[in-house]
């Protein structure tokens, strides 16, 4: 039994290109903080900033690597998601051709979503009931899933099997 090569092709709705009656020149993006994308990505960050204050703000932490660890994947993770933000609203992915925006913000979220999760779970295991520490788990919680749907929504992702026919 003769298997073929597969294909996988990765495509973006990112919602950041102009359609038909809206504008393309200009410096900002004025579609763009109104797609679900933009809202998406506020959405994320406003959980992310929150999920840092609350764990910063804690008083006394029982594990300090843990904590520190949470802190630095969610402000990592909200820096990204603020460049992404503002290369889509100035419209960079036009200047910058030499990078692959929906590649580079694929991988982003890929490994962004996977090390918050982790991050989360550990500070929720470890936060020994401490409503601050708790807090920051649950918001961490939330951002991964914003990251999800973010990440569900904007790509699809479909395999195609190619035959090899010796006829062909």
């Amino acid at each position: 039994m003769s298997h073929g090569s597969g294909l996988i092709r990765t495509t973006c709705s990112s919602g950041g290109a102009p359609g038909p009656g809206q504008p393309s020149e200009g410096l900002l993006d004025r579609v763009y903080p109104r797609t679900q994308g933009a809202l998406l990505k506020v959405a994320q960050m406003v959980t992310l900033l929150i999920a840092f204050i609350c764990v910063r703000s804690s008083s006394s932490w029982i594990d300090y690597g843990t904590y520190s660890f949470f802190e630095v994947v969610t402000i990592c993770d909200l820096i990204m998601i603020l460049v992404f933000y503002l290369v889509h609203l100035f419209r960079f992915y036009r200047v910058l051709t030499c990078i692959s925006w929906p590649l580079s913000e694929l991988l982003h979220y890929v490994i962004g979503t996977l090390l918050l999760l982790i991050a989360s779970i550990v500070a929720a295991s470890k936060s020994y009931n401490q409503s601050g520490l708790v807090a920051g788990a649950i918001f961490g919680f939330l951002a991964s899933f914003l990251c999800l749907a973010s990440l569900w929504l904007s790509y699809k992702i479909t395999c195609i099997t190619q035959s090899t026919d010796a006829s062909a």
